[in-house]
């Protein structure tokens, strides 16, 4: 287990089926699509941008304390593991005293792209958007680049600022999920 730094940007508003075939049409290939769910905690003593994530993207579990440093392209730190159990994972949490404050889902498209990997997110009350994610700056930037994105489009904003654009205050959104 290490403590990562999360090289990632954002275009907001995308159209997914567009996006897709901009992605394949630059030579992107196509990964998985899948429903994932996640409960979110908060860690103690209470930290603005740091909580304890556990997600189950549909091929592995994992358990993560993500900390926001900033809204630039480098400003997430992870340090994650993978669990074998979901529903499991979040009862023991639960019992060593890690309430959730709140349950999500979100569906997604990945795609890879010349080692740079391409998430086309939904998620419930927002539109869909592209997550660009590298191992460096560098990469996000020409990934973007070839993509057509100009980086003045692009946001490193977290998820709860994102829903913030909306007039959605993602704190008080205790259950996030799709509906049909």
């Amino acid at each position: 287990m290490a403590t990562l730094i999360e090289y990632e940007a954002k275009a907001l508003g995308i159209d997914p089926g567009e996006m897709a075939e901009r992605i394949a049409g630059n030579g992107g290939t196509h990964v998985a699509d899948r429903m994932m769910r996640r409960y979110v905690y908060d860690v103690r003593p209470a930290a603005p941008g740091r909580w304890v994530r556990l997600r189950d993207t549909g091929s592995e579990v994992t358990l993560c304390l993500k900390e926001i440093t900033s809204d630039s392209v480098d400003g997430t730190r992870e340090t994650e593991v993978e669990v074998g159990d979901f529903e499991a994972t979040h009862v023991l949490l639960e019992r060593l005293g890690f309430h959730a404050k709140a349950y999500q889902e979100n569906r997604r498209s990945s795609w890879q792209l010349d080692g740079v990997r391409l998430e086309i997110d939904s998620w419930p009350l927002i539109p869909p958007y592209l997550e660009i994610e590298g191992d460096d700056a560098e990469q996000v930037w020409t990934a973007a680049r070839r993509l057509g994105l100009a980086r003045a489009e692009l946001t490193s904003e977290n998820t709860t600022a994102v829903y913030a654009r909306y007039g959605v205050e993602l704190e008080k959104v205790t259950d996030l999920r799709f509906t049909a």
